[in-house]
């Protein structure tokens, strides 16, 4: 599943509730209530009510944030970036750095991965190849008559 976000400047005056705002994310209530206490969503609005809401940029950066989190950032790096983020076009060559970092993580992992699909491959052919009569079985782990000698 590949996770594209969309980036959306707009300014409209539709405001969103908490649950809203976690269909349209796919946070929880609690990760979204954890995300405005630890200031990771700024200026967050609130109603007449008191309670949260939020506007399509704020959904937008959440959405961002999600996949930050999916990058493996950690709160405090999401908080780093965030700061950033709120510098403007100044800060840009920070966050690619800080995202180019996470890229060869990930990218990293992605072939860890990768390895490990390759292996099951070869492993299941192994076994369809013993189950045929193709190939006679082995084991790493049981000793055969070859090995004594």
């Amino acid at each position: 599943m590949i996770l594209v976000v969309k980036l959306k400047m707009t300014k409209t005056d539709k405001l969103y509730s908490m649950k809203e705002t976690c269909e349209m994310t796919g946070l929880t209530y609690d990760a979204l209530k954890f995300y405005c206490n630890e200031g990771l969503i700024p200026n967050v609005k609130r109603n007449k009510s008191n309670y949260r809401v939020f506007d399509e940029n704020d959904i937008n950066w959440i959405k961002s944030l999600s996949c930050l989190k999916n990058c493996g950032m950690s709160i405090v790096e999401m908080k780093e970036y965030l700061d950033l983020c709120l510098k403007g076009e100044p800060s840009i060559p920070e966050r690619k750095v800080i995202l180019d970092a996470k890229l060869r993580e990930l990218e990293h992992k992605k072939q860890e991965i990768q390895d490990s699909i390759d292996y099951i491959h070869w492993k299941q052919q192994f076994y369809n190849d013993v189950l045929s009569g193709k190939t006679k079985y082995f084991s790493y782990l049981i000793p055969t008559e070859n090995d004594d000698k």
